[in-house]
């Protein structure tokens, strides 16, 4: 049974990942981008939305791979090639849809793994700095990062309608 602190800490941890307490959430970054700005790459930066949201979403599913690997089959991701798509395009009309919809699957698979596991507990498979605490913090932060970027990357593209209240 978790101790009140380590209950606590996993409210909190869920709270962080859903975003939305200090900076935008994720899914309002993602929602209402029109398809003909997804495959853009504005002046001055190296990445269109596209890239940056598979990059979430790829970095995401590979920590959430590594946290759920008690049964030895994880296999490490090549850096960057395979954390960024090559094409700022989307492959096709679905994509971005699709992405997003993994990207939600994904998220809640980690917070089930976040419920069920003790915090610290180093995990065999890592080098003993790994756990669940750590995990959850670099997806929070990795994911914080790059919302930014996507919105800045919208603005820069004219396709950032802010929520009342939001800049």
């Amino acid at each position: 049974m978790a101790t009140t602190l380590e209950s606590e800490l996993k409210t909190q941890l869920k709270a962080l990942l859903d975003g939305g307490q200090a900076h935008a959430k994720l899914d309002e970054a993602v929602t209402g981008i029109p398809p003909e700005a997804q495959g853009k790459v504005p002046q001055g930066l190296p990445y269109s939305p596209w890239q940056l949201l598979e990059h979430i979403r790829l970095a995401q599913k590979d920590i959430l791979d590594f946290s759920d690997n008690a049964d030895g089959t994880y296999q490490e991701l090549k850096w960057p090639d395979d954390y960024w798509p090559k094409s700022p395009e989307p492959p096709d009309a679905n994509a971005w849809g699709n992405s997003v919809a993994q990207m939600r699957k994904d998220r809640a698979a980690f917070e089930k793994l976040l419920a069920e596991r003790d915090l610290t507990e180093p995990f065999p498979w890592g080098d003993g700095k790994q756990n669940m605490l750590r995990e959850a913090l670099l997806i929070a932060d990795h994911e914080s990062y790059h919302t930014g970027e996507l919105i800045v990357t919208r603005r820069l593209l004219g396709a950032w309608q802010p929520k009342k209240g939001h800049a």
